[in-house]
């Protein structure tokens, strides 16, 4: 798991002061001793989705690192007032050019696997409602694939949705 690198956090967001690296509530956090602040790192969550249609998966190849080429869930970031579900609409739609409606939870995954990447994956069954299936935005190609035929995934969180 890769942890949030705390020495990043100088300043304080509230009065522009230098953060101190102090105990507080069991670990080292970035506070300011001037207004008393504390920095709390909030975790970064993703939805993905696990569309399945005539026995195959839906998969799309990543264009961005890390990974780059590499397979993986149609997936991506809620924004921080999105709701789980709508954020997967959108995602789908962005990468896929598929409308998609949620069928039901599959996981919710934990540990982040890149800095830049998740702390907490939901991933939710998703049937197509609509859309011609093009890909888009961070993907270069969207395409279904046998469970037995799967190209070389990107995440373990894929290859644990997929092969367990």
């Amino acid at each position: 798991m890769v942890v949030q690198e705390l020495s990043e956090i100088n300043f304080c967001l509230r009065c522009g002061r230098r953060l101190s690296q102090e105990e507080r509530y069991g670990r080292l956090r970035p506070v300011c001793l001037s207004c008393g602040w504390i920095f709390f790192a909030d975790p970064k969550v993703a939805v993905a989705a696990l569309i399945e249609k005539d026995g195959k998966v839906l998969l799309v190849r990543r264009t961005m690192n890390p990974n780059r080429g590499l397979w993986t869930l149609p997936a991506g970031f809620m924004d921080a007032d999105e709701d789980p579900i709508k954020a997967l609409e959108r995602e789908c739609l962005e990468e896929t050019g598929l409308q998609v409606r949620v069928e039901k939870l599959v996981d919710v995954l934990y540990g982040q696997e890149h800095p830049r990447g998740a702390h907490i994956v939901i991933v939710y069954r998703a049937e197509i409602l609509g859309g011609d299936l093009h890909a888009a935005d961070d993907v270069d190609e969207a395409r279904f694939f046998p469970r037995h035929d799967l190209p070389d995934l990107a995440f373990a969180s894929t290859q644990k949705i997929l092969l367990t």
